[in-house]
């Protein structure tokens, strides 16, 4: 396999770099859970990319049963959960975030940090 067959690993490997940078170097709440959004969605894609399988087909037998090649199935499935759990990760963040915003005013944290700070 050359470096070109290799595309979607590159794009795996950005999509985290990204989102974790994103994660660690932003003071806003909500740019941290885009780009743990982005963190998780590499994930996602990475399963899914290893999971292909070349000349391999659904796993359904055929009426004549014969010698084919399947595709497991699992870890689609998984990341078809992974998604979902994603999903109300996300809302329960955003909401979390709200709440801060009613409580502190701001939804940066070094500002969130002094204003806990000046209240001690």
């Amino acid at each position: 396999m050359n470096i070109l067959g290799l595309w979607n690993y590159w794009i795996v490997i950005a999509l985290m770099m990204i989102g974790l940078y994103i994660l660690i170097a932003r003071e806003n709440l909500v740019k941290k859970v885009m780009g743990l959004n982005i963190f998780q969605v590499s994930v996602i894609m990475f399963w899914v990319s290893i999971a292909k399988v070349r000349g391999g087909t659904a796993p359904i037998v055929p009426e004549g049963g014969g010698d084919v090649l399947y595709s497991n199935p699992l870890p689609h499935v998984l990341m078809l959960t992974a998604i979902v759990v994603g999903v109300a990760t996300t809302g329960l963040g955003l909401a979390l975030i709200v709440r801060i915003y009613e409580a502190y005013g701001s939804i940066e944290e070094d500002q969130i940090r002094e204003m806990d700070r000046a209240e001690e």
